[in-house]
């Protein structure tokens, strides 16, 4: 069902800019969204259908909806999960192909945006430079930039959801090359791809083995005279059909919405059951993808045992997909190849490698990887000490020990992102009725005091991750410390369970205060624990 989108009213107008505070009045929001991509409006949809009297706000730093899918525009830009699982599970996606390109996506978000009167809460151009919590007041105030003309102001909220994506928009990772200022051609960066340019005729090398590069090399041929794809290491690859046969019969007879949930279940099963295969038997996993791929690339000159077996296990890194074997295709019709090697230098007219071969070049893409950061690079304090992301531990995968009111949002790597997000931002609104029903103001999840055998926050060894692993939070080894990699085992915890337990704290603004006056900071005096009184009813 649409919800009825609310009248915006003064207090809403307000966000496009306030004085600077010296004082709490009352607050401006009742919840404040960062973000306004994919994670950021399933933020707001969970917040009216729980909350439909609050007022809130998304502010979103750039000047579209679709964050991810507003930002990349390179040739080929699509998603490496189908569209049933990392779609809403609250819409369906209806477009005959699962694995849709990135405008399709972005057209998919602001259509559910619109559908849902949310983007009459967006606010543009506003960047959130710093969140401070205060107890006293029981309230978030956010520093605000609004980006055009650099201007800050400061806006109040009771709860706070972060919706930022896990990667800097104004950088990409790009390593060093000797010699990068001698090449007489084009470097790109994909994520910062020059409107309107044109290829056609170019030779192109594109450096990188990831989802990007492996987008990007058959994109390519379209126009290019020849692509090749430069990997220093090779990744596991796989073919997917781009259109999922099952779900376009099923919406013939069933219905788009049954058809999708039945499509969405299968698809979260092939998923996590592929998944499990290839932990559980990594070698005959490997054996598996290897026939794949020989089988796809078979009576050409490309060697699958060299540009195709990667040197670790199936799932440490996430498996690529190409949709209709794209790949293959191009390598097969001689407009692409791929070269296993390392950079030596840049030359004037391409690229020198390790082993002495020479790849000419009129353009080099730069596919190296994204720059992981935490909460959108906002400074986060509470009570005016600052919570670094890395010494932070997360709780039920959406919230932080020792951070009140605030919920955050983090993918799957084995799985479509927003399988996750759809559970975290159900479980926190949940949680937000469960807390204000009891009177209280403000939920802190608290480390118990014994403490607990801490671990990085992802297992997975892909580089990005990897470079990133001390800025980002840690995660415990046990419950609701843990952070889960299943969709059903999360689905129960988070959806089904309780909101309640014993590593919950609420609090009110005045109780916060007044234990401070008298116990010099002792909190958690005051603080009734959660699992103390009962569920409330889902």
């Amino acid at each position: 069902m649409t919800a009825e989108p609310r009248d915006i009213t003064a207090d809403d107008a307000s966000v496009a800019g306030l004085p600077i505070r010296t004082e709490p009045t009352a607050l401006d929001f009742d919840a404040i969204i960062i973000g306004a991509g994919v994670s950021g409006i399933g933020a707001a949809y969970y917040l009216q259908k729980h909350h439909p009297a609050k007022r809130y706000a998304i502010l979103e730093a750039r000047q579209e909806v679709g964050g991810t899918w507003d930002l990349f525009r390179y040739p080929g830009i699509r998603s490496d999960s189908d569209l049933h699982t990392f779609g809403y599970e609250f819409k369906p996606w209806t477009d005959d192909k699962a694995i849709a390109d990135g405008p399709a996506i972005k057209a998919y978000i602001e259509e559910t945006a619109r559908e849902y009167g949310i983007d009459r809460h967006i606010r543009f151009g506003h960047k959130v430079v710093a969140a401070r919590w205060s107890s006293a007041t029981a309230s978030w105030t956010l520093e605000v930039e609004r980006v055009a003309d650099g201007e800050r102001f400061e806006l109040t909220c009771r709860w706070l959801f972060g919706a930022t994506g896990y990667y800097r928009y104004d950088r990409g990772h790009e390593p060093y090359f000797e010699g990068r200022e001698r090449f007489r051609g084009t470097i790109i960066h994909p994520q910062f791809w020059p409107e309107d340019f044109d290829y056609t005729g170019k030779r192109v090398v594109v450096i990188g083995s990831g989802a990007t590069a492996v987008t990007l090399v058959p994109a390519m041929t379209d126009r290019a005279a020849h692509v090749v794809m430069l990997q220093r290491s090779p990744t596991y690859i796989l073919p997917l059909p781009a259109r999922d046969a099952i779900a376009n019969r099923l919406r013939k007879v069933i219905g788009e919405e049954r058809a999708y949930k039945l499509v969405r279940y299968k698809n979260v099963l092939r998923q996590l059951g592929f998944y499990a295969f290839c932990r559980r038997f990594p070698n005959a996993a490997r054996k598996l993808i290897r026939w794949v791929n020989a089988r796809a690339l078979r009576g050409t000159d490309c060697d699958v045992d060299v540009h195709f077996n990667p040197s670790y296990d199936p799932w440490d890194q996430r498996l690529c997909v190409v949709p209709d074997g794209d790949l293959y295709q191009a390598i097969r019709a001689g407009k692409a190849s791929i070269v296993t090697d390392r950079i030596k230098r840049f030359t004037e007219t391409g690229i020198e490698l390790e082993s002495g071969r020479h790849l000419e070049a009129d353009v080099i893409v730069t596919a190296t990887g994204l720059e992981l950061v935490t909460f959108g690079g906002i400074a986060v304090s509470v009570d005016g000490e600052t919570r670094p992301p890395g010494e932070t531990v997360v709780y039920k995968g959406s919230m932080l020990a020792d951070v009140p009111n605030f919920a955050f949002a983090i993918g799957y790597t084995n799985a479509s992102w927003t399988l996750k997000v759809d559970l975290v931002w159900d479980h926190y609104c949940r949680l937000i009725r469960w807390v204000e029903q009891r009177g209280y103001d403000a939920v802190v999840p608290r480390l118990p005091k014994a403490g607990i055998e801490l671990q990085p926050l992802l297992d997975f060894k892909a580089n990005y991750v990897l470079r990133a692993l001390d800025r980002l939070p840690k995660q415990g080894k046990r419950a609701p410390w843990y952070l889960a990699m299943n969709y059903f085992k999360d689905r129960r915890y988070l959806r089904k369970g309780p909101v309640a337990d014993d590593a919950l704290e609420l609090f009110t603004a005045r109780g916060i205060s007044d234990v401070r006056e008298s116990a010099g900071g002792a909190a958690r005096a005051a603080a009734e624990p959660a699992a103390a009184v009962a569920e409330v009813a889902a």
